[in-house]
């Protein structure tokens, strides 16, 4: 059997406290972009007490973003239970985007930003079914054409994402103009060619020109 790591000692739990408070602060505001050497600049501590706290990459996201994860998988359950469809739906994303709105690093993180992660990958396998079964009702309610699949979310859901990214600095509620657009010509327009599948999703939340 392994041996569990021992446990921090209390300089060691406040060190990591305020690292990923630092952190947490950087990259809501700027993105994932932030540095290891921006984030210890910024705590007022050394670039080794980073690392022994968090040698990977992936170990600072999951710890920062784990609860914002289960917090958007927990909005598409709970929207899922709304007896209208396209409310759900329509809720579901506005309360998405809201959050990637207050936190840069998390819509770029749920955007595809930096490539695949884990932690999403992990969250989109729960969420899918739950948004894909509210598409379907919401189809059979007559809500919406029956041509509308998740992929056409998806793509609502990164061309908003766009618009949020582009005009955080001077505009910061124009996502919720270009939210209404795009759930619009969802309800309304004539979609030409042929819906997004699977591998087209994957591709444009992971697209490596990112």
């Amino acid at each position: 059997m392994t041996e569990a790591a021992p446990p921090l000692r209390r300089d060691a739990v406040r060190n990591r406290e305020h690292l990923l408070r630092t952190a947490s602060e950087l990259m809501a505001r700027d993105g994932l972009d932030v540095s290891y050497e921006e984030i210890a600049r910024a705590a007022g501590m050394g670039m080794g007490t980073i690392y022994r706290r968090f040698p990977q990459r992936q170990d600072l996201e999951e710890a920062l973003f784990q609860q914002h994860i289960d917090t958007v998988t927990a909005l598409a359950a709970s929207s899922a239970e709304v007896s209208d469809p396209w409310a759900g739906l329509t809720s579901f994303l506005e309360r998405q985007l809201e959050l990637e709105a207050a936190n840069r690093a998390l819509g770029e993180l749920l955007r595809g930003r930096k490539g695949p992660s884990e932690l999403v990958v992990r969250a989109r396998a729960r969420m899918t079914p739950l948004v894909t079964g509210m598409i379907r009702r919401a189809v059979d309610a007559g809500r919406l054409p029956a041509g509308v699949t998740p992929g056409d979310f998806v793509a609502v859901h990164l061309m908003v994402g766009s618009v949020m990214d582009a005009s955080r600095g001077f505009a910061p509620d124009l996502w919720r103009r270009a939210l209404a657009i795009g759930l619009a010509g969802l309800q309304n327009a004539t979609l030409p060619g042929r819906p997004p599948g699977d591998e087209a999703i994957e591709r444009l939340y992971h697209d490596d020109r990112k």
